[in-house]
């Protein structure tokens, strides 16, 4: 079998005959279609921030004042350095800091932790910190309106309790609004903990290849995919505007499509990514608790794309640009493709010798190879502000093909639990009494 694998992958590099190409394109159909046209708009975009970023950073035109509601829940002591690193911020406007602990009854450690930090830095200039306890837990939503009828800034942002910030990422992401025309910016974020094993070390990885050098990509042309929960910024009178976040779950993607229904109708309208502010969270450090994760990130993106926003994905909303972006990356990539994938691999081991197959997939492994070592390296040359950490994911590059496809996989098997059983009315982010109230 060895000597076939080797004979057949040979024959597919050195030339890709009518047997070879037909079954490279049963193996993966859209890969070449979608997947490669995406991977190549992402790393131009990478590219042109690199030449922008060479040129000296234009002048501050405004300190706006900021509001952060920090989500907490059981957090415990980790709240205090969230707030901490909040105070620390190196800016020279006004900060308020509204940390809102849910179901603050039963989180009492986490209540009596982000009390002692509010006492810490009381009398401190141009910065303000307040406790505001939810007596009855109501989830994540209904702490961020709660915190944003108290918020008095210019700017909002939408923080985790257990996520940390480099001290100059308030006034690396509000640069951004002394555009008129920008709404919100995706902050970037980093696994804090991706030394801990592989699973960590993975994810991390992600995070830099899909957050960091992705939506630094996609906010050159105007169509960042999503503005993370973990750390969105947001123009508060637009928030206000809004209503708030929306009850159900997957807040984060459903304020960031809601936001982009104005892009039709006010065409200058921009959602900006900032790789430079930084904040640091915690990624599930065993398989099982990183699945079970997935099943509701990927399932919820079947509800919001598929349930609740099935009308409203056209180009007089979106305009056409996330339109197109949004049918392509948003519908096809992340909601069909996993099918295609697996469907296609299945075809592929039942009408072809085993040889031939493993041959196929060398030949497909090397080509996913090669262009993520390209995008990897365009990405430490152009964005990365941490090159030697970012350096130590080297030796783990070839084991993300796999991690890729067996995500891609998993993804199918979400989006079928949540098309069959709704599973986001069982989702950790809020009780299910709450998300049963949302009518889709």
């Amino acid at each position: 079998m060895w000597q076939q694998f080797v004979e057949s992958f040979w024959l597919l590099s050195r030339s890709l005959g009518t047997r070879g190409a037909w079954d490279l394109m049963n193996l993966f159909p859209f890969v070449v279609l979608l997947e490669l046209p995406f991977h190549v708009l992402v790393v131009g975009g990478m590219l042109r921030y690199g030449l922008r970023h060479w040129r000296k950073p234009a002048t501050r035109l405004q300190y706006p004042s900021v509001s952060c509601l920090v989500t907490c829940y059981s957090e415990g002591e980790d709240v205090r350095k969230t707030v901490s690193s909040l105070v620390n911020q190196r800016y020279a406007g006004h900060i308020q800091v509204i940390a809102i602990v849910d179901g603050a009854i039963k989180n009492s450690d986490t209540m009596r932790a982000a009390l002692l930090e509010a006492r810490r830095w009381q009398g401190i200039e141009e910065r303000e910190v307040i406790v505001l306890p939810k007596w009855q837990r109501g989830g994540r939503v209904s702490s961020l309106n709660a915190g944003l009828m108290l918020a008095t800034g210019e700017v909002v942002m939408s923080l985790d309790g257990d996520t940390s910030f480099d001290n100059d990422m308030v006034e690396n992401s509000t640069r951004h609004f002394d555009d008129p025309r920008v709404a919100g910016v995706a902050g970037n974020l980093r696994v804090r903990n991706q030394a801990k094993n592989l699973v960590t070390k993975m994810q991390g990885l992600e995070y830099m290849l899909s957050i960091s050098g992705g939506k630094t990509g996609l906010s050159e042309f105007n169509i960042v995919n999503n503005i993370s929960g973990a750390f969105g910024v947001f123009r508060t009178s637009l928030v206000r505007h809004l209503g708030g976040w929306d009850a159900g779950t997957a807040e984060d993607l459903d304020i960031t499509l809601r936001i982009k229904q104005y892009f039709g109708r006010h065409r200058g309208m921009r959602i900006k990514f900032e790789p430079h502010a930084m904040g640091h969270t915690d990624a599930p450090e065993s398989w099982r608790v990183f699945f079970r994760q997935r099943v509701r990130w990927d399932g919820d993106m079947y509800y919001l794309f598929v349930r609740k926003y099935r009308f409203n994905l056209r180009p007089s909303l979106l305009g056409w640009r996330n339109f197109l972006f949004t049918l392509v990356n948003g519908l096809l990539m992340q909601l069909v493709l996993p099918y295609l994938i697996v469907g296609s691999l299945a075809l592929l081991l039942f009408v072809e010798p085993l040889g031939v197959v493993m041959g196929t997939l060398g030949f497909v492994y090397v080509g996913y190879l090669l262009l993520l070592l390209g995008y990897y390296l365009v990405y430490l040359a152009t964005v990365s502000e941490r090159v030697r950490l970012d350096l130590s994911y080297l030796p783990y590059l070839p084991l993300f093909p796999f991690f890729a496809f067996v995500t891609r996989a998993h993804s199918g098997y979400a989006i079928l639990v949540e098309a069959l059983t709704h599973s986001h009315l069982d989702s950790s982010m809020a009780p299910s009494w709450v998300l049963r109230k949302n009518k889709f």
